[in-house]
């Protein structure tokens, strides 16, 4: 899937230097359309996903949702490098915790739709090979990884994602939870991301998300997480 990110320009940099780190970028593939951030492509229809996650949902999470962070990303980006030229160090201040939430947003949702699968293409299961070694050198067995990955679900108050990790200092696989739209960044490389805001569910589970979180693995692409795990 093409996955239009960021601009390898002042703007960008500045980006980056904030929070949004060049590993988390990497995690996906890029396209450029004239030096903007833009959707990226779905390899599969808003439908596929079914029952996980209902069509409806997939395309207003996809059409309204994530185009949001994009156009947000693009405009604080526009304002950004106006402040630069400027050298208002002031704006440029102020500018960051817009580029980090909708460039979080956009980083975020754009490996999600990757991790995701339809169950007749791949979808769901459990992960093998080396993803798998190094889950159960963490988690024992997949089963408990699922129980605890849920855990950390359930606790995350208001708005956030859960993520499978990597530490690029020891090598181990961890489940760690980030607010809002905050990237994965630094020590960690993200392997697998979980989307907890309402926006993600409630259409289809209202308040039921534990059943969200129960139905999403039906559908997560081992695959494409293995293939981040480096």
């Amino acid at each position: 899937m093409s996955a239009t990110l960021f601009r390898s320009s002042a703007v960008a940099r500045s980006a980056l230097r904030a929070g949004a780190s060049k590993r988390a970028v990497s995690a996906a593939s890029t396209s450029f359309i004239r030096g903007k951030a833009t959707l990226p492509d779905l390899p599969y229809d808003f439908g596929a996903l079914e029952p996980s996650i209902s069509g409806k949902i997939m395309e207003l999470h996809y059409k309204n949702h994530h185009q949001t962070y994009v156009n947000g990303y693009n405009a604080a980006s526009e304002q950004l490098a106006a402040a630069e030229s400027k050298q208002d160090i002031q704006a440029i201040i102020a500018l960051q915790p817009l580029i980090n939430f909708h460039g979080g947003g956009h980083i975020n949702h754009s490996l999600f739709w990757e991790n995701l699968a339809p169950s007749k293409k791949g979808g769901g299961g459990e992960p093998e090979g080396k993803l798998k070694t190094a889950i159960e050198a963490s988690y024992k067995d997949f089963a408990s990884f699922k129980t605890k990955f849920n855990a950390a679900l359930a606790g995350i108050q208001g708005s956030g994602w859960a993520w499978l990790v990597k530490d690029n200092e020891t090598g181990q696989v961890l489940i760690r939870t980030y607010a809002n739209q905050d990237a994965v960044v630094g020590k960690f490389t993200p392997l697998l991301g979980i989307d907890a805001w309402e926006h993600a569910y409630y259409l289809q589970y209202q308040n039921r998300k534990a059943e969200y979180f129960s139905a999403v693995w039906d559908v997560i692409n081992w695959k494409a997480v293995e293939g981040r795990l480096k």
